[in-house]
């Protein structure tokens, strides 16, 4: 399959559709290069033993999953495992109060890093998620990270964008130029994934 376009145009009923986009999302997720992922986790290890803050950032879709690894990174491996010894995950996607004060006083493209300017410490580290890599706000964010001597992480799609070049590492879902959909669902797998892992691995 090359694109979701091409998928629809094969198929004669919804549930052909979606077959036919579950097997395109396996064709995207063979691409992946699996060291990174094994990176990205390792960077999870790291920041839990320091007990540094991961912050999370991105827009649209990718602030939702932001949202959620907050939580099931943070909040729900604690419910589940009882450890005493939390992941520190802190999304920038989430109080809505500030994001539209900075929005309204001093510009959209300064939503996280200002934030990031009163919680960021020494030691945390910042996961940039976005699809095409190139967002203002949140480029200028870990560019500023990484001005403090921090780490960035990215989870991002179609060819990486600017952020490719600017994180320290990243994982990439390689697709096509403008199909947000399976880049997001990718980057949500991987939340659950990482989320998973840790559920067994701590218990």
């Amino acid at each position: 399959m090359h694109n979701i376009d091409e998928a629809f145009n094969k198929s004669n009923s919804f549930s052909d559709f979606s077959l036919r986009y579950f097997n395109y999302i396996s064709e995207i997720q063979n691409k992946m290069d699996l060291d990174e992922l094994d990176m990205f986790e390792n960077e999870f290890v790291l920041a839990r033993e320091s007990g540094n803050t991961i912050f999370v950032a991105g827009n649209g879709g990718s602030a939702a999953t932001a949202t959620t690894m907050a939580n099931d990174i943070g909040f729900d491996i604690i419910k589940k495992t009882g450890t005493e010894s939390p992941f520190k995950v802190f999304a920038l996607t989430d109080n809505t109060s500030v994001i539209t004060a900075i929005s309204n006083d001093v510009g959209y493209e300064n939503i996280f890093i200002n934030q990031l300017k009163i919680h960021y410490r020494k030691g945390d580290k910042l996961i940039v998620i976005s699809a095409s890599g190139n967002s203002e706000n949140i480029v200028k964010a870990a560019k500023w990270v990484q001005s403090q001597g921090g780490k960035v992480l990215g989870m991002l799609g179609f060819d990486g964008g600017i952020l490719r070049e600017v994180c320290d590492s990243s994982v990439l879902v390689p697709s096509i130029q403008g199909e947000y959909g399976p880049v997001e669902d990718m980057h949500l797998m991987v939340n659950h994934l990482l989320a998973h892992w840790f559920q067994n691995k701590i218990k």
